[in-house]
């Protein structure tokens, strides 16, 4: 008699999830947040539709980041660059933390295309 194993279906927020957590980490060690976003872009096409706004807020989050970082590395000398680097820091604390909120209540984010919170 053959036994069919099936085999267990990989939790779908799981990897989201580890997403948000790089992206935190990547405040303090950088490389982080690169790997979070090379992970959101091969997971997006796979996920259910509710998770791919979480993967398209994830990459956007990372572009408008860089912009951020870049914008705020360039006028440190004016003195303004460490406030926009202190902003950054911030916004993206509270969009990982808004972004796993709703992940655990398995919601899609309702404007993932939104370039604050």
């Amino acid at each position: 008699m053959n036994q069919i194993i099936e085999q267990e279906k990989p939790d779908a927020q799981g990897a989201a999830k580890v997403i948000y957590i790089l992206y935190l980490v990547g405040i303090v060690s950088g490389i982080t947040v690169i790997i979070g976003a090379v992970m959101a872009y091969l997971n997006k096409n796979d996920a259910p539709d509710w998770l791919k706004s979480h993967y398209q807020f994830q990459i956007r989050t990372f572009w408008i980041g860089a912009l951020y970082i870049l914008i705020g590395f360039m006028l440190t000398s004016a003195f303004i660059g460490y406030f926009i680097l202190l902003f950054w820091a911030i916004w993206l604390i509270v969009r990982c933390v808004k972004g796993m909120t709703l992940l655990d209540q398995e919601s899609a984010l309702p404007d993932p295309k939104s370039w604050m919170f």
